[in-house]
């Protein structure tokens, strides 16, 4: 194995692997799931835990499957689907240099993930990896954009009014909480 192709992989699976923990645990510096959940929201990234969720996952196991040299073609379609994202989401509109926002190091970050699964893999894997990636990339949002619609809840029916729960024990008009409730 060629020291470089070593050192390629370890430096970007390690530092993906940062990248999906900051989203996942709040390691590094980053907001946790919580944290990261909220941006994911502001992006309209909806449903946005499960979105933030995703790339966490797909960061941290692309970065691991990287670093580690297993399944390299899988670890490059995990990484180009969340930096396709990255930049439809958030960079494009910005342009391409990373000086105002743009989506230059992300496109940085897939080509030096693909040129490392062609050297690992072989051409056709690296060109499979950078298609199922970003195509991924537009089916989970697609997806993701479904499952809002559904989960969007409708009318909410009439109930009538009950009276107030009470802790167990305590009686409320004469009765048993457990008998209470309508």
């Amino acid at each position: 194995m060629k020291l470089t192709r070593l050192v390629l992989r370890l430096l970007i699976g390690g530092l993906f692997i940062g990248h999906g923990t900051q989203k996942l645990f709040g390691w590094f510096g980053g907001h946790g799931l919580e944290g990261t959940s909220g941006f994911f929201d502001s992006l309209g990234l909806k449903p946005a835990k499960r979105n933030a969720l995703m790339a966490g996952v797909a960061e941290a196991g692309g970065g691991a499957l990287l670093a580690t040299g297993v399944a390299v073609p899988v670890a490059g379609a995990a990484i180009t689907g969340t930096m396709t994202t990255a930049i439809r989401h958030v960079h494009a509109p910005k342009g391409p240099w990373s000086t105002k926002g743009g989506w230059e190091y992300n496109a940085v970050l897939i080509g030096a993930t693909l040129a490392v699964v062609e050297e690992e893999s072989g051409l056709a894997w690296a060109l499979a990896a950078g298609a199922a990636g970003a195509a991924g990339s537009f089916a989970v949002s697609k997806l993701a954009e479904q499952a809002v619609i559904a989960d969007e809840p409708g009318p909410v029916p009439f109930q009538a009014a009950t009276e107030p729960e009470t802790s167990v024990g305590q009686t409320t008009g004469g009765q048993t909480p457990e008998t209470s409730r309508t």
